[in-house]
């Protein structure tokens, strides 16, 4: 216990050195960044589709990894039957983080090609023009749209009660125009780990929008970390309160503009890195379709994307009631066909090693991912590693994470997410300041 207790202790002064030169760089202070092409500045992967809308505005709330001026969105229809078809679309900032009111005069109508209606077929997705605003790193962009009697392509994850991703499900009607947050009632809270379409605040729940893209990023291009629910954040509970993908973008803010990579997270709950039934839904309306299936849309097709860092395979690996645990070589031939497609389009991609899982020591489940952990530590198929098995594993009993650092058995809390965030290396992902 001792030594769990040391490591503890040490990680805790690791993530705070990592942190403490996280300074957000002010776009408005400096103006308009240099052209460098659109990035990515947020992402939320679509993972199914849900009920239909009601006839009321959903005001969506992102948080920009970093800066960014001339803003769009994406939106996307990829599992509807039916046209998505948006009558209204407004983009503005918000006054303070996780609420519904926006910065007066910063609520601009969005157009798509000039046009301030937009249909969008089963399958498909549309880019909005871009809005003439700039925003800052870590600060909420309110995406707000009335597409009433649409099919509902969501996102829907448990996050941190007040934190973003988040939706706000207006009273009735268009009040995508409203700045305030008359229309947009903060109450009740809705978990967004089911779907709704209830009036009030949904921590969690993402309609239709996938991307928000800077074309004067205050960066030179994206990460996409593509992953299941640990990437996604759930169980991330607890103090400091962050998903590790958001206190890697945190420290990228100590990087110069010119250097520092945007963080877009590309994890869904429940995913499997094979194709395969998953796991846990027979409907696959759950957790989206498996990584090479989605890897185009969710990670291939982000602007400005340069690395893409892969954490997947835990759900592979334990199985559940619709699926058996996957083999270690179904894991492995899964990850080097991604490797093979990111690589085919000149991108960087670092894999992660799969976490302990609770597997009984000496089982199969537990050897096929001490297997899968030393393919991918032996950088077969990728451009850098990040071991995350070490930095979690117990000494003690290393089929468990350290149990301070873990919220059950395949999830870390947020003291471990924080941990992972800090551990890894920024030159693994190709930033020329890594540090």
């Amino acid at each position: 216990m001792s030594r769990i207790r040391s490591f503890v202790a040490g990680a805790a002064v690791a993530v705070l050195a990592a942190l403490a030169p996280a300074v957000p760089q002010s776009a408005a202070a400096s103006g308009r960044p240099a052209a460098a092409g659109a990035v990515a500045l947020w992402e939320s992967s679509l993972q199914g589709v849900h009920g239909v809308a009601p006839d009321a505005t959903v005001r969506q709330i992102a948080r920009v990894s970093t800066g960014g001026w001339g803003i769009r969105v994406r939106l996307g229809n990829p599992f509807g039957a039916a046209p998505v078809v948006v009558r209204n679309a407004w983009l503005g900032r918000t006054v303070a983080p996780g609420v519904a009111t926006l910065v007066p005069g910063s609520n601009h109508r969005l157009r798509f090609h000039g046009a301030v209606t937009v249909s969008i077929p089963p399958g498909g997705e549309v880019v909005s023009d871009a809005v003439p605003i700039g925003v800052e790193a870590g600060q909420d962009v309110a995406v707000s749209l009335y597409a009433p009697g649409s099919p509902i392509d969501d996102h829907t994850f448990p996050p941190f009660a007040y934190d973003p991703p988040a939706s706000y499900i207006g009273t009735g009607g268009d009040t995508a125009a409203d700045e305030s947050n008359a229309s947009f009632p903060s109450a009740p809270v809705i978990p967004g780990s089911t779907a709704s379409t209830a009036t009030g605040y949904h921590p969690g729940q993402i309609w239709w929008l996938d991307l928000v893209t800077g074309d004067r990023p205050a960066a030179r291009g994206s990460v996409v970390a593509l992953g299941d629910s640990i990437t996604d954040g759930y169980q991330a509970v607890g103090p400091p309160g962050q998903r590790w993908t958001d206190v890697l973008a945190d420290r990228m803010l100590a990087v110069p503009p010119a250097q520092r990579l945007a963080v877009a997270n590309a994890g869904i709950s429940g995913n499997t890195v094979s194709v395969q039934p998953n796991p846990y839904d027979p409907t696959g309306q759950c957790c989206g379709p498996p990584a090479p299936q989605r890897l185009e849309r969710d990670v291939l097709s982000v602007p400005g994307v340069r690395t893409v860092f892969l954490l997947e395979g835990t759900n592979d690996l334990g199985g559940g009631q619709n699926a058996p645990p996957a083999p270690a070589q179904q894991v492995i031939d899964a990850m080097r066909g991604i490797a093979d497609r990111v690589h085919a389009r000149g991108l960087r991609l670092v894999g992660a090693t799969v976490l302990p899982m609770c597997l009984a020591a000496g089982s199969a489940g537990e050897q096929n991912r001490l297997t899968v952990n030393a393919w991918i530590r032996s950088g077969a198929a990728f451009d850098a590693v990040v071991d995350f098995d070490a930095v979690l594993r117990d000494p003690a009993n290393p089929t468990q994470m350290i149990p301070d650092l873990r919220a059950d058995c395949y999830h870390p809390n947020a003291a471990g997410d924080a941990l992972l965030g800090a551990s890894i290396p920024l030159a693994a992902l190709g930033v020329p300041a890594g540090r």
